[in-house]
């Protein structure tokens, strides 16, 4: 009988000194989760590049009559802007995009005078544009924008024309900053945080302007002066990509 007592005391000292021990030993600090990162906003001011293709179409109404003509080129150059996302999915902005371009057109015409007829060359270019715009879109996806766009214009036209006169060649040029507007669409996609692709297309137009190149006494209809009255209108198509510096995270 003592011996069991004797025993059954030193399992309780035992299983008291294996609890104290227990207690002693340092606890596993819990797994460290991270936050969840912020949700991705179209907030934020960038600056990019782009390139595509621009189109143009120039009216003008000459003492010989009235013609009009097409012509394509590469347009490319840079942008910077700034948006605002709000009521959840929506975005404003206003961006200025300058871009130079290739695009020029060409075409002879003829003036007939009662000294005979005189033949013309007209040659036209638009060297840039320079579009100042707001836009509002929607994001339906968080990396994912589609956009409408409008705005101012401004574009350098020159323009070279070599008249054929019966009293010899006349050479005269002009060049001009028209300024007009501009409507667009497109579509932007965030493939990082900072970084994003977008293609859009834009229309342009100029209005009319007019013009006095020639002044030729052996043409009757510029005794003082051929006034040219000039209507263009233009188009481009472009994928650019774009730089976050700054977000509103």
């Amino acid at each position: 009988m003592r011996k069991s007592s004797l025993t059954l005391l030193a399992a309780v000292i035992g299983l008291a000194a294996s609890q104290a021990s227990a207690a002693d030993l340092p606890r596993k600090a819990p797994a460290y989760i991270p936050p969840a990162p912020p949700p991705m906003t179209w907030t934020g001011c960038y600056i990019g590049a782009n390139i595509g293709g621009a189109w143009g179409r120039f009216e003008l109404d000459t003492p010989g009559g009235e013609f009009s003509r097409s012509g394509s080129g590469f347009a490319g150059g840079g942008q910077i802007g700034c948006d605002y996302q709000f009521a959840g999915g929506w975005v404003i902005g206003i961006r200025n995009m300058f871009d130079a371009t290739t695009n020029s057109r060409d075409r002879s015409f003829s003036f007939v005078t009662p000294n005979g007829t005189a033949t013309a060359f007209a040659e036209f270019h638009n060297r840039w544009f320079d579009a100042l715009t707001g836009r509002i879109g929607y994001s339906w996806q968080p990396n994912s924008l589609l956009y409408f766009q409008g705005g101012a214009v401004w574009s350098r036209v020159e323009a070279d024309l070599t008249v054929g006169a019966p009293a010899g060649v006349i050479n005269a040029s002009f060049s001009d900053t028209k300024t007009g507007w501009t409507v667009g669409a497109g579509w932007e996609y965030r493939f990082s945080p900072q970084w994003s692709v977008f293609i859009e297309g834009n229309y342009y137009d100029f209005g009319t302007r007019d013009r006095v190149l020639v002044t030729d006494a052996t043409i009757p209809a510029c005794t003082a002066g051929c006034a040219f009255s000039a209507t263009t209108t233009a188009a481009t198509a472009l994928v650019g990509v774009n730089y976050r510096f700054w977000s509103g995270l």
